[in-house]
């Protein structure tokens, strides 16, 4: 796996999944931009629901919340609220 300083940014601002990446990859972090309108699961796959990389709780404060964790098989958030983030990650190139 070579990681580059490659960073992108996912803006999600509805309550809905998203597939932020596909492949492996690191999550650096997480910016909520204003509280949390529900919970932000995070997980590491391309399909499901089970967290296995963390969860940001509904009514989180705004802030940076960082991981610089790897995921292996893909980057999927969901938003449980209408919560407005941005997810930066580092895809595998």
């Amino acid at each position: 796996m070579q990681l580059r300083d490659n960073y992108k940014v996912e803006y999600i601002a509805t309550a809905t999944t998203t597939q932020v990446d596909t492949g492996m990859g690191q999550l650096i972090a997480i910016v909520v931009g204003e509280t949390a309108a529900g919970a932000i699961s995070i997980i590491d796959n391309t399909s499901g629901s089970t967290v296995n990389i963390g969860t940001l709780k509904a009514s989180v404060v705004e802030g940076t919340y960082w991981f610089l964790t790897n995921y292996a098989t893909g980057l999927r958030i969901i938003t449980a609220g209408a919560s407005k983030i941005s997810v930066i990650y580092n895809p595998v190139t």
